[in-house]
């Protein structure tokens, strides 16, 4: 089974995170529906693999597919994380936490041109290296567009500790730029409808729906034992 946290964050990538988290208006529809996206993701090297994100006014939910198996989910009032798997029933949880300041010097650049109708393409870049790359369409699914910004923000901090505890030769600024300081730029521009990023890895979007609210997919199962991640 899959990891669904970290296969997800490394792989997707100017607004601040603060305006991806800012109130949202709320409608009875998004109280009753919920947003479907699937995407097709691919490591180099690697066959590729459905990733589904269900996202509702109040949470996202990251899966395989599979409503019966491992998920990760984000409860967007709470800023919190959760990540679910269910053999060894266990639930760590990861909360916002506080990341390092920018280095001196850190200047990447969001370039974008337009795209096909409603779309624009992006490159988001740093030190001549194309970290991001893409297209994105504002008009469609914004909310989910917000959600999965704002699951890359409370997810920065334990990014970036992952970065500083990893060997020099697979430290790369770019993961920097797409998982902590810069994690909602190119989200910030829309829902992502294709990505590839510098190592190779690519996602696109096969198909976006809304469905009928299925509340019991974003709760989590009885009998986890619940484990504090640091922040």
């Amino acid at each position: 089974m899959r990891t669904w946290l970290l296969l997800f964050l490394l792989g997707v990538g100017t607004v601040h995170a603060a305006d991806m988290i800012a109130p949202r208006q709320e409608t009875i529809a998004l109280r009753q529906e919920m947003i479907s996206l699937r995407y097709v993701d691919q490591d180099p090297g690697d066959p590729s693999y459905l990733t589904r994100i269900l996202v509702t006014a109040d949470f996202l939910r990251l899966d395989d597919g599979n409503d019966d198996g491992d998920f990760l989910l984000l409860d967007r009032r709470q800023r919190q994380v959760t990540n679910v798997t269910r053999d060894n029933k266990l639930a760590m949880v990861f909360a916002a936490g506080m990341v390092p300041a920018k280095p001196a010097g850190w200047n990447p650049r969001l370039d974008t041109q337009p795209g096909a109708a409603g779309t624009q393409r992006f490159s988001l870049v740093l030190k001549d290296v194309v970290c991001s790359e893409g297209v994105a369409a504002r008009a469609a699914a914004p909310d989910a567009a917000r959600a999965m910004a704002e699951l890359k923000f409370v997810l920065a901090a334990m990014q970036y500790r992952v970065w500083e505890a990893s060997p020099r030769e697979l430290q790369h600024d770019c993961d920097l730029a797409n998982l902590v300081w810069e994690s909602g730029a190119t989200l910030g521009l829309g829902l992502p409808l294709e990505e590839r990023e510098f190592n190779g890895r690519t996602r696109r979007l096969e198909s976006e729906s809304k469905q009928p609210l299925q509340p019991e997919l974003f709760r989590v199962p009885e009998g986890m034992t619940a484990i504090n991640a640091p922040s």
